[in-house]
């Protein structure tokens, strides 16, 4: 089936995130994990990704938590610097795509705030063509809506889009729409994916 747009997830696509490696680095270890048991770090980006406001859910949450205080305004304070680096690999892919002409979307659970400050700091991700963001919708990933809003706003036929995402169960979401996908475990993968559907040549990303 011919694809009329590749859609991105953003993190660990794009650029990495991996908290737990920035904490490793700045707190040690041992502290990371007492951190992570203690504070639901994932929950308050969840929160953030789904709507909430970035500055006043990691102040709350740093409120509810004293002794981890300093750690979570980190989140405030360092996001670019957790929230990354980049995956060259995939960079270059959808750069690719772009010279090729082919549509790229980015479908991302994203908070509103914190993403132009990655935008900042990663020019690339202003390079997608259109781009769909969770925290902007007040929906995420894996609810279908979001999905259903993508396919309303950018008229393709929900066969004809291909997506990657590093997580099965939003992969499954959207397979179950009827679009085409890819779990993303690399840039060499997904670069031969988008092969395998003559989207890209093999000098494309070389």
């Amino acid at each position: 089936m011919a694809v009329d747009a590749v859609i991105f997830d953003i993190g660990n696509v794009l650029i990495e995130w991996q908290p737990e490696r920035y904490f490793d680095r700045v707190i040690g270890r041992a502290r990371r994990r007492e951190l992570f048991a203690e504070v639901d770090v994932h929950g308050m980006m969840t929160r953030i990704d789904s709507g909430g406001d970035f500055a006043g859910v990691i102040g709350e949450i740093a409120t509810r938590h004293p002794r981890w205080r300093a750690e979570i305004m980190r989140f405030r304070e360092c996001w670019c610097d957790i929230a990354s680096p980049e995956i060259p690999g995939s960079v270059a892919i959808l750069r690719a795509l772009r010279a090729r002409g082919v549509p790229v979307f980015a479908l991302s659970n994203f908070g509103a705030a914190n993403f132009p400050l990655s935008v900042a700091r990663f020019p690339f991700l202003a390079e997608f063509d259109r781009r769909y963001i969770s925290g902007e919708m007040g929906m995420a990933k894996p609810d279908p809506e979001i999905y259903a809003a993508l396919e309303a706003d950018c008229g393709i036929a929900p066969e004809r889009l291909l997506f990657t995402d590093d997580r099965a169960g939003n992969i499954a979401a959207a397979a179950a729409l009827g679009w085409q996908t890819h779990l993303f475990d690399g840039a060499d993968g997904l670069a031969q994916s988008l092969r395998d559907c003559g989207l890209l040549q093999a000098e494309d990303t070389a």
